[in-house]
């Protein structure tokens, strides 16, 4: 059975976030992130920072089957460096987002219909996607909300802005 997606169009803002990055094999994705959110929140409440949004990641898919990770919390303040632990930014401007609910492992249907979203008006993909995780990993359908960056597709001989 598939499942079907609401996938709205939002314009955000900057965020500041505390993260640790890692490239490391899809397999070993759930202890990294586990080890990384602990860390950051760590780091933050050192430093005096609260959290102001569930936890996220962000992938990037390298042919060899391995991804750079960046994970880890929005910050209401900068986090100076620490361990392994930065400061970051998750862009502003415009993306389609849509939720998932279920299994992890099956996410990836999100990200394909908030693109096909994205392409059906108008728009094509720019930037690398998130996700935030509104649930731990021990609730069985966890909510996994997905952002994906995108633009308005010039027409074509339109001059670039």
């Amino acid at each position: 059975m598939a499942v079907t997606y609401s996938i709205q169009f939002a314009d955000l803002q900057p965020q500041d976030v505390a993260v640790v990055h890692g490239r490391v094999r899809s397999g070993a994705l759930p202890e990294f992130l586990g080890g990384a959110f602990g860390e950051v929140a760590r780091v933050m409440a050192e430093q005096g920072l609260l959290p102001i949004g569930p936890p996220f990641g962000r992938y990037r898919f390298d042919d060899d089957g391995s991804c750079q990770v960046e994970a880890g919390f929005p910050c209401a303040g900068i986090v100076t460096d620490a361990g392994r632990v930065r400061h970051g930014r998750l862009p502003g401007g415009r993306v389609a987002h849509t939720l998932h609910v279920g299994d992890y492992a099956a996410v990836g249907a999100a990200y394909q219909a908030a693109v096909d979203f994205i392409v059906a008006n108008g728009h094509e993909p720019a930037g690398v996607a998130w996700e935030r995780y509104l649930d731990g990993p021990d609730v069985a359908s966890p909510r996994t909300e997905v952002f994906v960056p995108c633009r308005p597709v010039r027409p074509r001989g339109e001059p670039q802005a």
